[in-house]
């Protein structure tokens, strides 16, 4: 069945009242509660705000794209205004590293009018200026593509509880096309970028990155970019010899809330 959603504003905007289910999100207060999780952590953007990121590998950290750009410029922020604050809990981090390079999706378009499209490519990797080698900090691996209707799960850092990791446990894949997915997840602004996880035979994978928040059928759902072919993509950019590549302009095209992007997605 196809059906049509409406993309109303991404991360970092505020939304309209819309019916929602209870929150399941879980805070990880303790050193207990946030076990097996300490490579997600907040990444500081200089004062600006923050994302969620997580360690791939020791010296990468994946996120979303549009977390590399001033929300109010349109510009791209300085590569030593970031700062990775792995497991941070509490006002305390389990490590702090500041970032080398920051690399994106070549295709992507921060101020890209269709909302829906502009998630395709939501996906950046930051290299960290030191590696995390803590034995408690262990990179996450990463995978292509949860299966229609899989039940997933999110750890992030957002608004009211940013200074400590929610994790929801169980959130579904409502729908998929053309490489985004919409989840049912609990998200809101410092939730971009934030891991999208899959457990399988007991191995925890990142499957995907959330990118923006939308409204569909009266309830607040989460868009999240895959990764697969786009991660690899980005990853081949870390073998280039500048910070950014190929960012595309599109000044004055700006979507707003009331100029929507829209996408047909097919349900599982």
């Amino acid at each position: 069945m196809i059906r049509v959603i409406a993309v109303t504003v991404v991360l970092g905007a505020a939304l309209g009242q819309a019916a929602r289910a209870e929150s399941q999100l879980r805070a990880l207060r303790t050193g207990d509660d946030g076990k097996g999780w300490e490579a997600v952590g907040r990444i500081d953007i200089g004062n600006s705000g923050y994302c969620t990121g997580t360690l791939i590998e020791p010296d990468l950290v994946l996120t979303a794209a549009h977390c590399l750009f001033d929300s109010h410029t349109g510009e791209l922020v300085p590569v030593g205004d970031f700062e990775f604050l792995a497991g941070l809990r509490s006002g305390r981090a389990e490590a702090y590293r500041n970032v080398s390079r920051a690399v994106m999706h070549p295709d992507y378009v921060f101020e890209g009018r269709d909302k829906v499209t502009r998630v395709v490519h939501d996906v950046a990797l930051l290299e960290l200026d030191r590696p995390i080698r803590i034995p408690s900090i262990q990179p996450f691996a990463t995978a292509t593509l949860p299966r229609r209707g899989a039940e997933v799960g999110i750890v992030s850092y957002a608004t009211g509880r940013d200074e400590e990791p929610s994790l929801e446990e169980v959130c579904e894949v409502l729908a998929r096309n053309d490489g985004v997915l919409m989840l049912s997840c609990d998200v809101d602004f410092g939730a971009s970028g934030s891991p999208i996880f899959t457990i399988e035979n007991g191995e925890t994978r990142v499957v995907s990155v959330v990118s923006a928040k939308a409204i569909y059928e009266g309830r607040r759902v989460a868009l999240a970019a895959e990764l697969g072919e786009t991660l690899e993509a980005v990853r081949a950019l870390l073998e280039g010899d500048g910070v950014f590549h190929r960012v595309q302009s599109t000044a004055g095209t700006r979507g707003t809330p009331e100029t929507p992007g829209g996408a047909k997605f097919i349900r599982p």
